[in-house]
């Protein structure tokens, strides 16, 4: 019996639910193992008023919603335990336990993490950031990094000898944001600041006005995968809603279902290996030419 395998490697509790939830939802009912690499504990992340107390820190908070999302989706979690480093240029990015930091100065180190767990899970296909680490968290493009290095590495009888076998992953993408949706909530938030009488700046947008927005669209990568997800739209609402502390659902929640199933209805990926021909679209599932040889077990 084969079994097909996918593993996301991102940064924070929230990215996979935010970002892949309708994925995930359409991968577990057609019976595919999803495991989730999360690098840091998010325990930098910014809590509602009428959330905080009710867990003794953001990190237990965080990773609670994550356990959440996991029984709700249905995938596994893999932690790193990486100190969340806040977004590029704070003063937490020089915090020595934080992400960043160790990517920065000990990059081999978080690489190895990355490797060892793609060779204790073996799977075909691994999904992790774009280069851009999709709007320039420090933590999303470290993590983004040390997943394309493994990638290789994780296949290489000379890596780390002494650790677990090498594996190959088949395939590796990246996620890939719809370029019209973004443009079309830049208007949006135009229209709202208008509305509202405020000025608007889209290169300090969110919560923390610190978000470039133009960068984000500035740096999208072709699509070359496009995955059918309209019936796992529900899905998705429910395992983001899983991260209430993080809005709950992030932008594709705020606009009504019908449109979402008309306009929302596939997500797209960038293919990285094997490298796409052309930038194009040429195919509808990850698992599209993929060899699904048995989980061999590994040696104790």
């Amino acid at each position: 019996m084969t079994h097909k395998r996918l593993l996301m490697v991102f940064a924070h509790p929230d990215d996979e639910s935010f970002g892949m939830g309708g994925t995930i939802a359409k991968y577990i009912a057609d019976g595919v193992e999803v495991y989730y690499v999360c690098a840091t504990d998010g325990d930098r992340g910014t809590i509602p008023e009428a959330m905080q107390g009710q867990y003794p820190t953001i990190r237990e908070l965080r990773l609670a919603e994550l356990d959440c999302a996991a029984q709700t989706l249905g995938f596994k979690n893999v932690l790193l335990n990486y100190k969340d480093s806040g977004m590029m240029g704070s003063e937490t990015t020089h915090d020595p336990d934080c992400l960043w930091y160790q990517w920065q100065h000990t990059p081999e180190d978080v690489t190895r993490r990355v490797v060892e767990a793609i060779r204790e899970i073996q799977p075909q296909v691994i999904v992790t950031f774009n280069k851009y680490g999709g709007y320039g968290h420090p933590d999303h493009i470290a993590i983004q990094r040390a997943t394309t290095e493994a990638f290789d590495l994780a296949g290489d009888k000379n890596y780390l000898q002494v650790s677990l076998p090498p594996y190959q992953p088949q395939k590796l993408y990246y996620t890939s944001l719809p370029a019209r949706f973004l443009k079309l909530m830049l208007n949006i938030f135009r229209f709202q600041a208008l509305v509202r009488r405020k000025p608007f700046d889209p290169r300090r947008v969110g919560t923390n006005n610190d978000i470039d927005f133009l960068a984000v669209i500035e740096n999208i990568e072709p699509i070359h995968t496009l995955v059918d997800i309209r019936d796992y739209l529900e899905a998705w609402d429910a395992g983001s809603a899983c991260h209430a502390s993080q809005g709950g659902g992030g932008m594709t929640s705020r606009f009504p279902m019908w449109l979402r199933q008309r306009l929302m209805n596939k997500q797209g990926f960038t293919r990285v290996y094997p490298a796409p021909s052309a930038a194009k679209i040429d195919e509808h599932d990850l698992f599209a030419h993929v060899n699904a040889e048995p989980k061999r077990e590994l040696a104790v």
